[in-house]
Order: structure tokens, then sequence, then C-alpha cells
């Protein structure tokens, strides 16, 4: 009889992952564009633990693009624009065998409607591309995340536009031809189902350009959609070899009891986490989705050959995982249906630790696609403070990532084709949600604060050295 194997696969990649607008800075060299995060405001005078990039007005936009004494830290990153070849030398220390990290949009298309792209921000990925090959790890590049040229929101509402869908092709097709000897794996669009949290940023709708905001993102998830499929043509007709992959936030519920109307609630709520990934892997609307928009009064307009180029799907399917959350039947926010899981402990922002949760990901994943699954994000921030000697004993963080390596491995033994682990923010970076600098992931320790202020050095922390030896033991020693 076969056996499972208890072992993470040979080739397996161990990596990191970054996003370009949390890092690099230089929001307005090599003739980069205005991108929806750059008008990402940090403010302390709120919740900043209940922060996120919701909904935002075009006076929103007129405000941030005018603010003289607002603090924007996506603006100026930890300078990675400048310093990406000390970092990614220093990050190649950790034993990591493949980066991830994304192409600004706006750098390549600094209006997003160009006919010619940037050629100066081309250049610029090209000798970062270059810089991760030559540090012995391969390149795993997101082609959106959270970076659209600002105009596109201004100009023409954002992904609610049908022209957005040969604007995004035009991008993908720039990209994939000038990386096509460098680049073999690829994802999409980051994190493509959550378009609350995180609106604006995914989708590029003002919230006061359009009569129905939740018909919009929905008009917008689908030409998205499109717009993935069609770049999923083109790439392979360039590179006939390129992997390209589909991102979901993993954001799936467990039913808060064992009433038929708890299982029930989270059996809906998680068929519409599905809704992207089942499009993107399948090749065709599933027909839940219908019932959901039409109790939703959401009517999707459906272009020519929409379902025809449905039919080029992805090779593989990635996720970020950071917790899970509980949804009872009686809960009637639409906004914010599930609830945090009293079973869990969580972190300063409220983020329930749970790492069986991963291995049920990524069963789920595996059982519903049967493609190969990458973990693209994984980690949870805390706040640290450098000791008198410049380090950080992190022992938190190690036991946290730990538990949850310790679960995919029991996910492989379940049968599990996993081919990739990706921590969030090997090295510190901004928030996505509240950015801040003092919500930390890495494994190296980035001396600045919420307002910019410090040094701008770098130092390891005592996970640096842990991860070295989960790497270079290929999972095998995790203490």
């Amino acid at each position: 009889m076969k056996k499972n194997t208890k072992r993470f696969p040979d080739n397996f990649f161990w990596g990191g992952a970054v996003a370009a607008n949390q890092l690099e800075g230089a929001y307005l060299e090599g003739n980069k564009g205005w991108s929806v995060a750059d008008i990402n405001r940090f403010r302390d005078d709120i919740d900043i633990k209940k922060k996120s990039n919701k909904e935002i007005t075009t006076e929103d936009i007129t405000f941030a693009l005018n603010d003289t004494e607002g603090r924007y830290p996506k603006r100026t990153g930890i300078d990675f624009y400048h310093t990406f070849r000390e970092d990614l030398a220093l990050l190649a220390e950790t034993g990591m065998n493949s980066f991830r990290t994304s192409i600004s949009w706006a750098r390549i298309f600094p209006k997003g409607d160009e006919e010619e792209p940037n050629e100066e921000g081309l250049r610029f990925y090209d000798e970062l591309i270059d810089c991760i090959i030559e540090n012995g790890m391969e390149p795993l590049i997101t082609l959106s995340h959270y970076e659209m040229p600002l105009h596109l929101t201004t100009e023409y509402n954002g992904w609610s536009n049908r022209k957005l869908i040969d604007f995004f092709v035009r991008f993908a097709r720039v990209v994939f031809e000038r990386y096509q000897g460098k680049v073999t794996y690829w994802i999409l669009v980051n994190q493509m189902n959550l378009i609350t949290h995180e609106s604006f940023n995914h989708l590029g709708i003002p919230a006061d350009c359009v009569e129905n905001l939740k018909q919009a993102k929905y008009q917008g998830v689908h030409n998205e959609l499109v717009a993935c499929a069609r770049a999923i043509k083109e790439g392979k007709a360039i590179n006939p070899a390129f992997q390209i992959g589909m991102m979901s936030y993993y954001g799936n519920v467990y039913p808060a009891t064992c009433h038929p109307l708890d299982v029930l609630s989270a059996l809906k709520m998680n068929q519409m986490e599905y809704f992207y990934s089942d499009v993107l892997v399948r090749g065709v609307y599933p027909k839940y989705a219908y019932r959901f928009f039409e109790e939703n009064e959401i009517d999707i307009q459906f272009g020519a050959t929409d379902e025809a180029d449905f039919s080029h799907t992805v090779d593989f399917v990635s996720f970020s995982y950071y917790y899970t959350r509980v949804i009872h039947h009686e809960h009637t926010d639409q906004e914010e249906p599930a609830t945090p899981n009293p079973y869990l402990e969580a972190n300063d922002w409220g983020w329930a630790i749970d790492p069986i949760g991963l291995r049920i990901a990524l069963n789920e994943y595996y059982d519903r696609y049967q493609l190969p699954l990458m973990i693209t994000e994984n980690g949870m921030g805390f706040y640290e403070t450098l000791n008198e000697d410049n380090t950080i004993n992190d022992t938190y963080r190690i036991e946290f990532l730990r538990k949850h390596i310790e679960q995919m491995k029991e996910a492989i033994y379940d049968g599990v084709e996993l081919i990739g682990y990706y921590p969030w923010g090997p090295i510190d970076l901004i928030s996505c949600s509240s950015s801040e600098m003092s919500k930390r992931y890495g494994f190296v320790y980035v001396d600045l604060d919420d307002w910019g202020n410090g040094t701008g050095q770098r130092y390891k922390k005592a996970s640096f050295d842990w991860y070295k030896r989960v790497t270079t033991s290929n999972g095998e020693l995790l203490e």
C-alpha cells in the first residue's frame, strides 16, 4: 500500500513575502506615478488596531494629495528601493530559497492608461529580480498588490470600469515579456477575495462615485477575474513554462456552535470566500454565487467573451493565513458577520492564533482543487524594542511559526501537495491596514518608528537564526 510522506519535498520553497508598496518607498522616484497606497495615512488618534483601508472618497484622495503635514508611511517604506541589494543579501543568510515581492503597477504605467511603459521602472525591476536570483532565491512575483495607479481610480472608478481589463492585461503582457527568462512563478492579484478591509486598496473604487457600492465592488471583482483569465492566456503564449497562480486571503469561518443554522451560515460565508478561486481554478461561475447575487440585488454584467475567457485557468493556488473566526447565525452585521474565536488566544490586534486552522485550510483547498498549494503569507505582528545590545529575543515569533510549520507537515502527511511557504515580512515593513511600522513581523528589525524616526539600520532577531535552521534542515529542525 502506498503511504504519504511525513517530510517536506526536497524542492520545497522556503521563502519570505513582501509587497512593493510596504517597503520600497521612493514613491515618486524613477517616474513612478501615484498609487492607491500612497494616500494611506498613519493616524494615532484612532483605535489603530481596528483601522483598515475600507472606503475612500474623492474628498479623501484630494486631501491626501495636498496634505503637507500628515504622515503617509508607504511613501517612504523602509527605503528598499535604495537598499534592496544589502537587504536581499542579508535575507539570503537565512537560507530562504525563494522571495516573493510585487511589481508596482504605478512604476510601470504611472497613470495606468498609457500606451507605453515607463522604462525606468522596468529597469529597477530588472535589477531587483537579478539580485533575487544572484542571492540564490527563486522570484515569486505578484502583479497586483495594492499598487494600482491612482489615476485609474479618479478617472475610471477603478475596477468597476471594464476599461481596466485592457489596462491590466497590457501591464501583465509588458511584465511577462520583460522577465520571461527570469521569473517562472507569478501571482496575479494579492488576496483577491479581500474586498472589505482592503476595499479601496484592492479595487480602487471611490465610495462617492457609484450609486451602489456593493454592486460596483462585485462588478469590479468580475472585471478583475476576466482580466486575470486574459492575462493567463497572454502569459502562456509568451512562455508556456510559466506557472501562474491565484491568491486568496483565508477568511473562512467556523460555525459558532453545532446548531444547524450556524453550520449553514458558515457554509454560505465560506462559499463566497471560495468564489474567486472557484472561477480561476474551475473556469466557470459557481452556481451558489448566482443565488448570492440575486439575494443581494447584484446584477453582474458579462462581456461577450467573458465566459470563454474563464477557460484560461491557474496552475497553482496560494493563500495568506493569519487567523480564524467564528460565525453565529444571529449575528446580522453584513460587513463584519464573523467574530473572534473564544477558544483561542490573540495578539495585540485581536488576531487569533490558530495553527491547527492552517492544517484545516490546506486540506480544504487541496480537497477542493487538487492543485499545488503555496502559503504565500503567514505571520503575526508584535510590538518590539531593541535591547541595549541591539538584539531582540523574539521567542514568541519562533513559537508561532514553529507551530504553524508543524501543522504544515501534518497536512503533507494528510496528502496535501504543498510546495512553498512564505512567512510575511521577513524584514520589518509598513503595516498594510494600519500603516504602522511598530507592528513588526520580521526576522530582521528595521530601526524606524511609526513617524519615520530612527537610523534605518537592520538588526537580526533571534528568529533569524532559527529560520536558518528550519530552511537548511528542510523543516526537520524546528526547535
